[in-house]
């Protein structure tokens, strides 16, 4: 076949192995491997990255074993372990194969023990000692350091292990990895002769250097030549005996049983057979270990939820109508969906279980195939991040949010009101004379006080309005879709409802507050809208506290009829309010009444509204010399 491996082993890392390239892996690897290549497929399904490795490795493997005089038969056997040195991996939890960072203890004795997994499965496929001896060997040392006796060190190893441990060392090294950079061609080796002598074979090593100079079009092309012109299917799977006490019904073993048996056992998620008659078929090893039961215990019995103790995200127990294997078994439909199991019969563990029909070309159901995955990692990380996403925008005293969080949501609004014209309201807010609060009652009373405080604003705050301690006693809201008018009403409800509040940590006494109010207007920044409102909180305290103070005009509404030409300026307009201000006086109301009468003399004051205890004036300004007009602002 004139295509290479070039295409294959040029873009492994780079992307997703295209269909056409993935086709072409499937035919190298099945001259290769033969029967056995369903064990290299579900290694890519498992985690494509190894795979990819084993790949390379078996190239470079087989380059090198020729240039180093291997014969046809070790070259084969090389080839052979080093395409599934790895495939004990498929044991490995997915967390550990993909952390971008260093493993912990209990993560690296996990890892390490992918080997042993991996020589268990082989030794039930393969009874070629040579194909075991050089997997089991590339993962001594060369000096036989960390062995156990009988200790097998230097040239008693397997020539094919030796080179199958540089090969995989240098593929390691070269490659870009989410927990490590790639190693320049040079810094790789200087890392095989800094270690040749103690885990490498130094004269391979030295012949490895040698060879390596070779381009990878040169070393693909030489494997791509070998593997596929001179493949031989039949000498192959001479390779795979079938070691075990299963047979076929003609009374000899059978190699896609005993495949998909091992292949099953070495899983780390949970497969779960149900037949069309509802009885458990198969249970392996990854269910007992999710489930903490037995496949002894459950096979042949009829399945139901309450094995496994079937829950929803909620922890509601589903009921036998609701069992989703039934439903897919019914409908042909698979399904996706996350629950909680029980392990053990104490621990809840979530799982996400996909289900999907067994059907033959007639669309026959035989009953469904359960994948059971262990996400519980993946929801402990999520209710971490949402933790810390907590702890970061929220004041830890009050648990309303603190004042970076406001800053965020602030300069969001201000951007958002200026682009689509949508009015909001902040006010600030803090208790009156709180020092004398903490003086005369402790710090403890003074925090169960502002507590109080935000609780109540937020038992009055809407849907999408935000409440948030600005630092020590003052507080802030932003009440988005609210205009001057209403922010300052919905401030005096709040104002009045804490005054006539007893508080129980200073003997039942009431406090008071004090807020300032103002509108967005156009052309505000967070910075001048702030400024604006804490003017007004700063009027509230300076007239005498227990008030509420809204200044600004907000966004006003453009004039649908403007004047034109160059009269427009001398016409009168009528003034747009610039400040408003409430004053209470506690005295009898003949004196009241004097005082108004004054103030409506001396400025030329307007009366808008009286009702009983209540007077509003307005205000326009005073007549000035040349060109200014009454209805001018002085």
């Amino acid at each position: 076949m004139p295509t290479s491996l070039a295409m294959i082993l040029g873009q492994v890392d780079e992307a997703p192995p295209t269909k056409a390239i993935r086709d072409l892996q499937d035919r190298m690897v099945a001259a290769r491997l033969g029967v056995a290549g369903a064990l290299f497929t579900a290694l890519r399904a498992k985690h494509s990255p190894t795979a990819q490795h084993c790949l390379r490795v078996a190239v470079r493997c087989s380059v090198f074993g020729r240039a180093i005089g291997l014969t046809p038969q070790q070259l084969d056997q090389l080839e052979v372990a080093a395409l599934l040195h790895d495939v004990g991996k498929i044991g490995v939890p997915d967390y550990v194969l993909t952390k971008p960072g260093a493993l912990n203890d209990k993560e690296s004795e996990c890892m390490g023990l992918h080997c042993f997994h991996g020589l268990e499965i082989l030794s039930t496929c393969t009874n070629v000692r040579e194909v075991l001896e050089i997997v089991s060997g590339a993962f001594l040392r060369y000096d036989g350091k960390g062995q156990q006796p009988p200790i097998i060190s230097g040239d008693d190893l397997p020539l094919g292990a030796r080179v199958l441990a540089i090969a995989d060392a240098y593929d390691a090294m070269t490659t870009e990895h989410v927990y490590r950079a790639a190693m320049p061609r040079e810094r790789a080796l200087s890392e095989l002769f800094e270690n040749a002598g103690s885990q490498f074979d130094p004269e391979l090593v030295r012949e490895f250097a040698k060879f390596s100079s070779q381009t990878e079009a040169e070393i693909n092309k030489i494997a791509s030549e070998r593997w596929q012109q001179q493949s031989r299917p039949k000498v192959v799977n001479m390779l795979w005996s079938l070691n075990g006490a299963e047979h076929t019904a003609a009374g000899h073993f059978s190699a896609d049983w005993l495949f998909q048996q091992r292949l099953l056992d070495a899983m780390y998620d949970g497969v779960i057979f149900v037949d069309a008659n509802r009885n458990v078929a198969v249970w392996n090893r990854g269910a007992e270990r999710l489930s903490g039961i037995s496949r002894q215990s459950v096979l042949e019995k009829s399945w139901t939820c309450a094995i496994l103790d079937l829950r929803d995200v909620e922890g509601n127990a589903l009921r036998e109508a609701q069992c989703p294997v039934e439903h897919v078994i019914q409908t042909g439909v698979q399904t996706l969906r996350r629950v909680t199991i029980t392990r053990n019969r104490t621990d809840r563990v979530s799982v996400d279980m996909h289900i999907f029909p067994v059907t033959d070309q007639q669309h026959r159901c035989y009953g469904a195939t359960i994948l059971l995955h262990d996400v519980s990692s993946e929801t402990t990380l999520e209710k971490r991040v949402q933790n810390l996403h907590e702890k970061a925008t929220t004041d830890p005293l009050t648990g309303v949010s603190n004042r970076a969080e406001f800053d965020r949501v602030l300069a969001e609004m201000v951007d958002g009101s200026q682009r689509d014209a949508r009015p909001f309201s902040i006010v600030i807010c803090d208790v009156d004379r709180f020092k004398q609060v903490n003086d005369v009652y402790g710090h403890q009373a003074g925090d169960d006080v502002l507590i109080n405080f935000a609780n109540q604003l937020r038992q009055y705050a809407r849907e999408g309005d935000l409440v948030a301690r600005y630092g020590g006693e003052e507080f802030v809201m932003l009440w988005p879709n609210c205009d001057n008018a209403t922010a300052a009403r919905r401030a005096e409800e709040i104002r009045f409802e804490l005054s006539r509040t007893p508080q129980p940590m200073l003997n039942q006494k009431c406090v008071t507050s004090s807020f300032g109010v103002t509108e967005i207007q156009l052309g505000d920044t967070p910075e001048t809208i702030l400024r604006r409102a804490d003017r007004a909180l700063y009027q509230a305290k300076d007239t005498g506290r227990n008030r509420v103070v809204q200044i600004g005009a907000g966004l006003l509404p453009e004039s649908n009829e403007q004047a034109k030409g160059w009269l427009a300026w001398l016409q009168p307009r009528t003034p747009d309010c610039l400040l408003e201000r409430a004053l209470s006086a506690n005295v009898p109301m003949n004196v009241l009444v004097e005082k108004i009468k004054g103030f409506i003399s001396d400025h030329g004051a307007e009366i808008i509204t009286i009702e009983e205890n209540y007077v509003v004036l307005g205000l326009d300004g005073v007549a000035s010399e040349r060109m200014r007009r009454m209805a001018d602002r002085p």
